[in-house]
């Protein structure tokens, strides 16, 4: 069995029954696999891996980005055992981009979350381009939609839902949701 196949496993058998905590994100980098959160409760930073993220659906959070989540004490100090939600940082909505600067916010949300799959992206260029399922056309992905949506980088292959629009030059993402995310909600609205 292999370290991810371990990890993942002794994941699936943490217990999420006890409350969850609510916290900051002090600090993630995807490249090491790993950040820390500031509990609202305070007490010692709790460990976030990457494989908690993945199974949330993500790869990534943006720093600053408040997260709800399960975490046990260990031997090596607290860590997060499991996500609840994820919630953009504070002032994410401040940079705007041209493409959507003007956008009637409540014409973004009426437009359908469409199931995509990252094609690539580049944080240190700020972009890359994602398909929705069943299209062939390429939408692109600014890096500011990313912060607002509370993730900080986007991996290849990546299953994620996004709002697209039309923009100044061409589909572009103006929301994006881990597709986790989107099937909790569905799952909720339906039962």
């Amino acid at each position: 069995m292999s370290e991810d196949e371990i990890i993942n496993q002794a994941q699936a058998d943490v217990d999420h029954s006890g409350p969850s905590l609510s916290g900051i994100v002090k600090w993630f980098d995807p490249v090491k696999g790993f950040g820390f959160v500031v509990a609202d409760t305070g007490g010692p930073d709790i460990l976030l891996h990457v494989n908690v993220l993945r199974n949330f659906g993500q790869s990534s959070v943006a720093d600053g980005a408040r997260i709800d989540l399960f975490a046990q004490e260990t031997d090596r100090g607290v860590q997060a055992t499991g996500v609840v939600a994820i919630h953009p940082p504070e002032g994410a909505h401040s940079v705007a981009l041209a493409d959507i600067v003007g956008l009637d916010a409540d014409a973004v949300a009426a437009a359908p979350l469409e199931p995509a799959r990252v094609k690539w992206f580049d944080k240190a260029k700020g972009f890359g381009f994602a398909n929705v399922f069943g299209k062939r056309d390429d939408v692109f992905l600014h890096i500011e939609v990313l912060r607002q949506s509370g993730l900080s980088d986007l991996q290849p292959g990546e299953a994620m839902a996004m709002r697209v629009i039309e923009g100044k030059r061409g589909n572009m993402a103006a929301e994006v949701q881990a597709w986790e995310t989107v099937l909790t909600k569905s799952d909720g609205d339906a039962g």
